[in-house]
């Protein structure tokens, strides 16, 4: 499909169930930006087949960009691509800038791994190969997690400056999923007015109403 301008409608490769992937698409949608999902199997194994690996993405993951002949992976390199080429929440300043760098690296390492991990292995794996030491080691690092972007958020609106930025696109991927991980909302008032501040976006969309698969899909 192409848009008015000629240009072909980006594509993101994703499933709902996906964290990391609803933080790209929510980056797309909040920014008003023309885009189409593209489903991926992930729970019939098309990330794990040959041909994804050729195809789409050699890593086997989700999500995946398709601008034109730009195609990226990994959500953090999205998102910085469609701040530096349709100009939206990259911040304002190069202190900004790398501060929100500082932010989506701190997530991907601290809180959306650990996160998504746990939410998987609590929801998605039956429940007698769950691993429940593992489980409660993931929820122990979890509680620092959300302690240190509870006591950041402490009279801030947004986790870099004054507007959202990817740092806060980044680290709410994986807080508005409703499955159990270990993450009690109400505990944490500073992340609960913060999530409250990105549902207020225009556009914001919740994880399986942004883009299609869901755990109903399967049941």
């Amino acid at each position: 499909m192409r848009r008015e301008d000629g240009a072909m409608t980006m594509k993101l490769y994703c499933f709902g169930e996906s964290g990391h992937s609803y933080k790209a698409a929510l980056a797309l949608e909040l920014a008003g930006l023309d885009w189409e999902p593209v489903k991926v199997d992930f729970f019939g194994g098309e990330t794990r087949s040959p041909e994804y690996r050729s195809d789409v993405n050699e890593m086997g993951e989700c999500p995946v960009l398709v601008d034109g002949d730009i195609r990226l992976t990994q959500s953090g390199v999205i998102q910085q691509y469609l701040s530096d080429t349709y100009g939206h929440f990259g911040g304002t300043t190069p202190d900004e800038k790398r501060e929100v760098l500082r932010w989506i690296l701190w997530d991907n390492h601290k809180l959306s791994s650990m996160a998504g991990m746990t939410r998987f292995l609590m929801n998605f794996m039956p429940a007698e190969k769950r691993p429940e030491e593992v489980i409660a080691f993931n929820q122990g690092r979890l509680q620092s997690a959300y302690k240190t972007l509870d006591a950041h958020l402490d009279g801030r609106e947004w986790i870099v400056g004054d507007a959202p930025t990817n740092a806060d696109l980044t680290c709410c991927g994986y807080l508005f999923y409703p499955e159990a991980f270990g993450f009690v909302r109400a505990s944490f008032g500073n992340i609960d007015r913060w999530l409250s501040n990105i549902e207020a976006l225009d556009g914001w969309k919740a994880p399986y109403d942004l883009m299609p698969g869901s755990p109903a899909d399967r049941a």
